[in-house]
């Protein structure tokens, strides 16, 4: 699943942030299992993590306690209500921004 359309002109590593998170809404992820799923370098991921924080896009949960951990999920606005299809979805622009990395 991807991020709402109204949420897709970003960057490039913040829309990647954003469609990983979304297919995991519930249960959140954790910055290693973001940067595995958008494979960028740990900067640009911070970077695109701040801004979209700064942005309120993002919400970032702290466990207590022992084994705790940061669980990053999506704020509620950004998942869409049903399941879009992908391909009916995607722009020209987006359909060959993915076929032809530019």
């Amino acid at each position: 699943m991807r991020a709402k359309r109204e949420y897709r002109n970003r960057d490039g590593t913040q829309v990647a942030v954003l469609d990983a998170l979304v297919n995991r809404a519930e249960e959140g992820m954790t910055v290693f299992e973001l940067r595995a799923a958008v494979e960028v370098d740990i900067d640009d991921l911070e970077t695109a993590l701040s801004t979209l924080k700064a942005d309120g896009l993002i919400e970032v949960e702290s466990s207590v306690g022992e084994g705790g951990r940061t669980v990053i999920k999506p704020h509620e606005r950004v998942v869409p209500d049903q399941p879009v299809d992908d391909e009916e979805s995607a722009t020209i622009g987006e359909w060959l921004r993915e076929r032809f990395p530019f």
